[in-house]
């Protein structure tokens, strides 16, 4: 299905700020669906045929849509369309037509022109059309919700409605069933649904809403003095006009979240209308998963000094052996042991948003690739470099990878050129992604593989550690070849899908 953009781009010139508009329209209508118990339709008008072209749809969470199948992308012209036409070139709310049939099912049609704040021209028309076949029996709630939908459609009208989005905040909590206050022009409290009544309870409010200054009840109950006058002023705002950011309220170990809107239909203030849900348990849940982040990334933090403080013994252990074997061995189990380090350093320092735990690898990568080369030969220097990302890997396949890279780059630094040679000795890391795998090549332009080398029969532990990590820990293949340019490439695929 074509997005927004694309179906208003194909299809009409409008400005890139008015398909802003409509966008952001489309991420903020479903209050004024569910207070209209109607499906909300954009329409924009497609240029020098008369017709309509229907580019977003929202159906309301309180009552039954009046459109079983999805209505975005289709285009509709003639008698259908009239009361679009009449919105379109007139500029003025539509609501006079008479019910319309699809079926067995009657629907009512209303229109409401689309401006831009401060702009005469209407870029789209929204269609409200409310199923009437379980018409709502006007009670109060009813009547509350209807009144502000239509204030907020002759907000859309005005070019006043969607408000600016706050930079961060998303469109997704509060809605009204989550709980609707209704205030007046002088902040006191009209309408409080039964959902509003209940989550100022939990702050500890034991007297009823309606005809109370929200702003002063609710700057009396938020714990910290601070919030509390932060929660007033924000109240006071959408009273004159304005449209603050959402606030969260903390009172009585509850949590209620706050959205202020202001209500002026024809630029004329005349209340707001304030949106809150009871999100205790979400926080609480949020605080446990906080503890629990902190408390991994504290033991990962552990483990990285336990084998930081393994790799400075065996450091030590190497400078009193008089042996060069044992002592080179002695070494190489330090830059081992470092390289695992490394991994646990880097998930000690990040928080994770999921329940698997992952690095960023490049960061790792290069400080291996730099410290192979520090401690590789030193008669020459050997230039090493990193050709594409390995981007955010699991934990579970950055460890054994970081060996295994730390490996490859010791033994090509190590035993892949000998002085002297022609041409700059260079090393290459390359890494690219396909099709849920991860394609490695650690490349050289040294002097190539000895004749008859065969990676399952050699002796030499790092390449028993490469290709043991490469096949059972990674669960991948591993190749080692002399290339056509000269030098040598070991060829790694490795998949990136969970056990």
């Amino acid at each position: 299905m074509s997005t927004l953009r694309d179906l208003v781009e194909e299809h009409t010139s409008l400005a890139p700020e008015d398909i802003e508009h409509l966008h952001r329209l489309a991420g903020d209508w479903q209050i004024v669906s569910d207070l209209s118990f109607a499906d909300l339709l954009m329409w924009v008008p497609i240029a020098d045929r008369g017709e309509f072209l229907c580019v977003a749809q929202v159906r309301p969470t309180t009552a039954p849509t009046a459109y079983q199948d999805d209505q975005v992308g289709r285009i509709s012209g003639g008698p259908e369309v009239a009361h679009l036409t009449i919105v379109r070139s007139q500029g003025r709310i539509w609501r006079e037509g008479d019910p319309v049939w699809y079926g067995d099912m009657p629907a009512r049609h209303e229109a409401i022109p689309v401006r831009r704040r401060g702009e005469t021209q209407v870029i789209a028309v929204v269609g409200r059309d409310t199923n009437l076949s379980t018409a709502r029996t006007p009670a109060q709630l009813e009547l509350n919700y209807l009144t502000t939908a239509d204030d907020l459609a002759q907000m859309i009208a005005d070019g006043t409605f969607p408000p600016p989005r706050h930079p961060g905040e998303t469109t997704s909590a509060p809605r009204i069933g989550d709980g609707l206050v209704r205030l007046d022009a002088s902040g006191k409290v009209t309408y409080a649904s039964p959902n509003a009544q209940s989550a100022y309870r939990r702050l500890g409010l034991a007297a009823h809403l309606v005809g109370e200054s929200l702003a002063e009840i609710t700057g009396r109950l938020v714990d910290d003095p601070l919030e509390g006058k932060d929660a007033t002023d924000r109240v006071h705002a959408a009273l004159r006009g304005d449209a603050p950011a959402r606030k969260e309220l903390e009172a009585r170990g509850a949590t209620v979240l706050m959205r202020a809107l202001p209500l002026m239909p024809a630029g004329v203030p005349i209340g707001a209308l304030v949106l809150v849900r009871d999100i205790t348990e979400v926080r609480r849940r949020d605080r446990q998963l906080m503890t629990k982040d902190a408390t991994i990334r504290e033991i990962h933090h552990r483990v990285k000094n336990n084998l930081q403080t393994v790799a400075a013994l065996l450091r030590l252990q190497a400078r009193r052996v008089g042996v060069p074997a044992a002592r080179h061995a002695l070494e190489e189990s330090v830059r081992r042991v470092a390289s695992i380090a490394l991994v646990h350093e880097t998930l000690s320092m990040s928080a994770s948003d999921t329940a698997d735990e992952a690095v960023e690898f490049d960061g790792i990568v290069d400080r291996v690739a730099a410290a192979a080369v520090e401690v590789g030969a030193s008669d020459f220097t050997v230039a090493l470099r990193r050709d594409g990302d390995f981007g955010v890997l699991p934990a579970e396949i950055a460890t054994p990878l970081v060996m295994v890279l730390n490996e490859l780059l010791q033994n090509a630094v190590e035993h892949a050129f000998e002085p002297p040679r022609a041409g700059a000795p260079e090393v290459v890391v390359s890494v690219h992604r396909f099709r849920k795998q991860l394609h490695v090549t650690v490349a050289d332009n040294g002097r190539g593989l000895p004749e008859g080398f065969d990676l399952d029969s050699s002796e030499r532990l790092g390449l028993q550690i490469v290709r043991t990590l490469a096949t059972g820990e990674l669960r991948g293949t591993i190749e080692l070849r002399t290339r056509a340019e000269g030098g040598t490439e070991a060829v790694m695929v490795v998949p990136l899908a969970k056990r």
